[in-house]
């Protein structure tokens, strides 16, 4: 299919909108917008982090799923207690492939759920006295944990639970940290306030920890924030930040310990790679501690060596020599990848829907590789992501915030895209619909896709699901009774 243009793209958007009631077409048409990388201000064009429409299939995750499910969870050597129901803790169980190191249950406990269980009379006579008995018994059995966090789930907040009375009390008696995260999930638009309330718990209740305590520091102690380690990510952006001399003295919250948290406010540089789940917790440090903050992207040959100078730019000669050293190093490696790959993904099209920060840091990375993303959108995007993105894509290409399923599908049988890199429940469909895809948000169960070593398997899994032979074999089952002979001609 030809390339769009901005005449195209905006006649496809009044198109798939045409099916909506007028109030739900007059409230979606301001969260699709046209591509115009000039304009500075996203909000001039795009409108982002407000409710969902009720009665259109969202893909959103609520606050608990920001606070527990991304932030605090992968905190691996504290234990995560899912206040309320049994179903959202083990929902978010493991489900996000944090790895770390460690022993399970012994002291780490990543994978493990651990729920305060809520019937209905604790509904009725509230949960304190069985959260205190919770934090006791874990206690108990987990000797080795450095500390609790309490991360409520939507009854908490109906009921008025005092988790703050029963954490202040347990920290006193366990003389660990016990902290309580008001992440109710029906709290805010979507999961990214859960980010932001998880920050905050953690300004409130650890980053002062060590404050005035002595810390044996040097010039070039930086941190990871906001890489949580999909399939060992950070490992593999860590290896690149060491080569060229640094020494990260935290690393949160993939792999990440609750001494890695205390000790960031004594970084010399703070390096934030999801920008929208981290960025309030970076904020603050640069106001209390004066630490700077710098977001960084470790996707693809082109942003890594991009994002090396610009750390670098922070310090000594030293630094700067080691990431030309660093740079130099890789770059026959990803000459090597590209030369592979390109020739066979040279011009193909991607369409991305995708959270956190995906859905502009990878497209330098598909450009790497000779691939055009040619639309984009975030499920939980406030406009300053959309600023950002503006500038990674193509001018008249498709932009979509909170887009609904309806909208998704209608959009990619008209753009056919050559790939799709979204989530888990946008997933199955289109993989019916005969379409590539790739799950990005904990990337098919590959990995990882940070820093040079990433670059190598990101690469192989584009080729590998893009030139599959079966998807034009695929025959979507609602086809009809004629299924078998469209499949047919299809091959």
């Amino acid at each position: 299919m030809a390339a769009l243009t901005r005449e195209d793209t905006e006649a496809l958007i009044t198109e798939v909108l045409e099916v909506y009631p007028e109030k739900a077409r007059k409230d979606r048409k301001k969260h699709l917008a046209v591509n115009d990388p000039a304009v500075e201000q996203s909000k001039k064009c795009i409108t982002s982090n407000r409710k969902s429409l009720p009665g259109v299939m969202t893909i959103r995750g609520c606050a608990y799923a920001g606070s527990k499910g991304v932030v605090w969870g992968p905190i691996k050597d504290m234990v995560h207690i899912s206040h309320g129901p049994v179903g959202c803790g083990q929902y978010s169980r493991a489900g996000r492939r944090n790895y770390y190191v460690g022993i399970t249950g012994v002291n780490t406990f990543g994978d493990m759920n651990f729920t305060s269980d809520f019937q209905e009379k604790d509904i009725v006579f509230g949960g304190d006295k069985k959260l205190a008995k919770l934090i006791e018994e874990i206690e108990m059995l987990f000797p080795m944990s450095k500390g609790v966090t309490v991360q409520s789930e939507c009854p908490i907040g109906l009921i008025g639970d005092d988790i703050e009375a029963v954490s202040k009390k347990s920290a006193v008696a366990l003389e660990k940290p016990v902290v309580p995260v008001r992440c109710e999930g029906f709290r805010g638009v979507s999961q990214s306030l859960g980010h932001h309330i998880a920050n905050d718990a953690v300004r409130d209740w650890v980053l002062g920890n060590r404050d005035g305590k002595p810390f044996e520091s040097t010039p070039y102690d930086v941190t990871i924030i906001g890489d949580y380690n999909i399939g060992g990510d950070a490992w593999s952006s860590r290896i690149l930040l060491e080569e060229m001399g640094l020494r990260v003295i935290a690393q949160w919250s993939g792999d990440g310990t609750l001494a890695e948290m205390e000790n960031t406010p004594k970084a010399k540089l703070n390096l934030l790679h999801c920008y929208r789940s981290m960025n309030y917790i970076s904020r603050h440090m640069e106001e209390k501690y004066g630490i700077p903050w710098l977001e960084y992207n470790f996707f693809g040959p082109t942003k890594i060596a991009e994002s090396l100078r610009a750390i670098a730019a922070h310090f000594d000669d030293t630094i700067k020599e080691g990431a030309e050293r660093v740079i130099s190093k890789y770059q026959p490696m990803m000459d090597a990848v590209i030369a592979k790959y390109r020739p066979r993904l040279e011009g193909k099209r991607v369409m991305l829907y995708v959270g956190g920060l995906r859905p502009r840091h990878i497209i330098g990375a598909y450009e790497d590789l000779g691939m055009e993303v040619v639309g984009t959108g975030y499920e939980f995007a406030h406009n300053d992501d959309y600023d950002r993105t503006m500038k990674e894509m193509g001018d008249a290409t498709l932009l979509y915030d909170d887009v609904t399923g309806f909208e998704f599908e209608e959009f990619v049988k008209r753009v056919k895209p050559d790939l799709i890199g979204s989530g888990i429940k946008e997933k199955y469909i289109f993989q019916k619909m005969g379409v590539p895809f790739r799950q990005m948000h904990s990337w098919d169960y590959s990995g990882p896709y940070h820093g040079y070593d990433g670059f190598a398997i990101f690469a192989r899994d584009m080729d590998m699901t893009t030139n599959n032979p079966v998807w034009s074999k695929q025959v979507a089952p609602w086809a009809g009774k004629n299924a078998p002979e469209a499949g047919a001609k299809a091959a």
